[in-house]
């Protein structure tokens, strides 16, 4: 199997809501897919997001990619690709123009798995046959009620864990909110917090007793303060015996390498670039170091979740992608399960190709309105 051809969509559309946390607000996605296309007519697929802001059009999107990436990939084998290890030196280290390089990942991964007819995660060689998925809401901007109504809707379809973003200001409105997902869900199996960098390590130590007092439980906080602080994340691993640590996100592999071997934190999180999540949870495994697989795109991480044996959580938080692809992953009473299909297991929907696609870069404020999320009451 050779790549012979590549595809790009770019897509532009209103989120169903506001998402964020105590430091980003985000009313809209900005997305394009990347097909690899084999000479035996298998495709390859992967996401190219821009968080904030939009991509260029779909013309500079495939002029960048045909310049920067194509002659790396041409007539080349994606199995060896998705395995290839690079020493870059000197003027080689920079990135692409575009955040090309998960997609590219993943659409990778794809075709090898496809190439021998296996689903990503077995050959990546999962035994699982499915993984804890917790509720996320992304849900730092929401009003009181709409905040309730995302929790009560994933509790009443089988959801026990649930993770809520902190960091505000005032301490006590992260309280007020811990309240209100308590008396929304009942007593969940876990509560996990996320404070995305909010707090110092001192504040931390402090707001994690407030909240201990208080009566609320929590398996861990996550990201509480700045990435790099080690010795302060240690002293809130010190100084909060009683929640777990998760940092990480925010690393590529160099970075969550650097914060295991500096005993920085309770757990690793991991997303959604396949080669980088693998050896992050090899390295993870020997240090006996758990990890949760946050965000990915389409939770595509399902696969590197069912293969690596320290993956105890996935991160699900109810965002409306479904209506780019074929297929999306069984979710069901908290678990999200492996599927048979060859490859990573998501396929470009053809109506998305043909009635969502945006070639040109167009205003916010002139998207059409949100698609309709499916996992969502409407």
């Amino acid at each position: 199997m050779r790549i012979v051809d590549f595809r790009i969509v770019r897509f532009q559309f209103a989120r169903d809501r506001v998402i964020g946390d105590s430091q980003v607000r985000i009313a809209h996605a900005h997305v394009a897919t990347l097909e690899l296309i084999a000479d035996n007519g298998m495709v390859g697929l992967g996401f190219v997001p821009s968080l904030f802001n939009p991509l260029p059009s779909q013309a500079e999107i495939e002029r960048l990619f045909r310049a920067e990436i194509w002659p790396g990939l041409e007539g080349q084998s994606p199995a060896a690709l998705a395995h290839k290890l690079t020493r870059p030196r000197g003027g080689n280290i920079r990135g692409a123009s575009l955040p090309f390089g998960e997609g590219l990942d993943q659409a990778l991964w794809d075709l090898a798995a496809k190439q021998v007819g296996m689903p990503l995660w077995k050959l990546l060689g999962g035994t699982k046959s499915r993984v804890k998925a917790y509720a996320s809401g992304l849900d730092f901007h929401l009003s009181d009620d709409d905040f309730c109504a995302l929790f009560d809707h994933a509790a009443s379809i089988g959801y026990k864990s649930f993770k809520i973003k902190v960091g505000h200001p005032d301490i006590e409105r992260d309280l007020h909110r811990l309240d209100l997902l308590v008396k929304t869900v009942g007593k969940p199996e876990a509560i996990m917090i996320d404070a995305n960098e909010g707090w110092s390590p001192q504040q931390t130590v402090r707001n994690m007793n407030k909240i201990r007092d208080a009566g609320f439980d929590i398996l861990w906080i996550e990201d509480p303060c700045l990435r790099y602080d080690f010795e302060g994340l240690k002293m809130i691993r010190q100084g909060c015996p009683f929640t777990l640590v998760n940092s990480g996100e925010y690393f590529d592999a160099h970075g969550k390498r650097q914060l295991i071997e500096a005993h920085g934190t309770d757990m690793i999180n991991v997303h959604g670039w396949v080669s980088q999540v693998m050896r992050i949870g090899w390295l993870a495994a020997e240090h006996g170091i758990p990890v949760s697989l946050g965000n990915s795109f389409l939770e595509i991480g399902v696969n590197m979740a069912l293969a690596l044996p320290e993956v105890e959580w996935l991160e699900y938080s109810f965002q409306n992608f479904d209506h780019l692809i074929e297929k999306p992953f069984e979710i069901r009473d908290g678990w999200i399960y492996a599927h048979d299909r060859p490859g990573h297991g998501l396929v470009l929907s053809e109506t998305a190709r043909s009635e969502w696609a945006v070639p040109e870069v167009v205003a916010n404020e002139d998207l059409p309105p949100a698609p309709v999320n499916t996992r969502l009451p409407h």
